[in-house]
């Protein structure tokens, strides 16, 4: 037993006087905390594991006490110590959508994760938040540069085509922060969400939250780096959300247009976060889900003459060798 979980379960023993219980992982995570299904009983709970000199408690606590004051369904903290990074959480339960979507019961699922984002985005208290800021998006897409195209790939971007690639950047950067700001959950899809019987969906790994462009939650959840659906069904989801909102500045046109370039933006960043993970973090099961990642910025190949460079280098220089260098990289 390591020496972490060790003071795991000294813990739960002496602090939170539970004995005789069971402790099993409870979902993989892409950052360096790891959750445990606490059974107690008939009593089931969650335990968030987060070293403090990796991952900070307390913008989980800020987070999620914010969202609970709207009314969505979020873990409840039962017990804290955040000196030495442990959370007691309520438990929604072990059904992901990512595990139940299909062709039957995607519009109701879907419906459910559109009106919890509304609410979150209407009445989430955002005082004192973090920005979604110009340095933060151009950060988020140097991942991309850095980690897929050279780490991952060996390519050889500089000079001209760097400089062609960064100008794209830019313009990526100012069509996120022309948007409307709100509250961003910024991990809001089908590996984080909850299906529950009340209050659908179950919603998680919020931490990270700012205030940043209105379509960037919706397109992480619609374009979704782990499942994939028609464009036409996902551009109609989208439309139905526009049409709840407050945007009599922006035609149906104009916001889709937003929407796909965020997905650009969040595209270029997840990518590089995968082959981030397999590189630093020695995670490889997150490589097998750059292609699909990928594919939506191809998608727009005929629609955003903008971006006429990056679907070049995508189709000509990434794809093409991806599913080999993946390969090599798994066991």
């Amino acid at each position: 037993m390591s020496d972490r979980l060790e003071q795991l379960h000294t813990w739960i023993c002496k602090s939170l006087g539970i004995n005789d219980y069971k402790l099993q992982p409870a979902s993989a995570d892409a950052s360096f905390r790891r959750y445990f299904r606490l059974q107690y009983g008939l009593q089931s709970f969650i335990v968030m594991d987060a070293p403090p000199e990796r991952e900070r408690c307390e913008p989980f606590i800020d987070i999620a006490n914010r969202l609970l004051a709207t009314g969505v369904n979020v873990p409840k903290i039962l017990e804290v110590d955040a000196g030495n990074g442990f959370i007691l959480l309520s438990d929604l339960g072990s059904s992901l959508y990512l595990d139940r979507l299909n062709d039957d019961n995607a519009n109701a699922l879907y419906d459910d994760a559109l009106a919890a984002l509304l609410v979150i985005q209407q009445r989430t208290d955002t005082t004192g938040m973090p920005v979604y800021s110009e340095n933060l998006l151009q950060a988020e897409m140097d991942l991309f540069t850095d980690w897929l195209l050279r780490r991952h790939l060996q390519l050889q971007i500089n000079g001209g085509r760097l400089a062609e690639l960064n100008k794209l950047f830019e313009f990526l950067q100012e069509t996120a922060l022309t948007q409307p700001r709100v509250f961003v959950h910024r991990d809001y899809h089908s590996r984080n969400l909850m299906i529950c019987e009340e209050h659908n969906p179950g919603i998680l790994d919020f931490q990270d939250a700012v205030i940043g462009p209105v379509t960037y939650d919706l397109v992480s959840l619609l374009k979704d780096c782990y499942i994939k659906w028609p464009r036409e069904k996902v551009n109609a989801w989208a439309l139905d959300f526009y049409y709840q909102l407050d945007q009599t500045e922006i035609d149906e046109t104009g916001f889709l247009r937003q929407f796909d370039l965020m997905g650009v933006q969040r595209h270029l960043k997840a990518s590089g976060i995968f082959a981030r993970l397999y590189h630093r973090d020695k995670k490889s099961g997150f490589l097998q889900d750059i292609p699909r990642t990928l594919s939506y910025i191809v998608d727009l190949e005929t629609d955003y003459p903008e971006l006429g460079f990056l679907i070049e280098l995508l189709t000509t220089e990434v794809i093409p060798v991806m599913t080999e260098v993946n390969n090599k990289c798994t066991p």
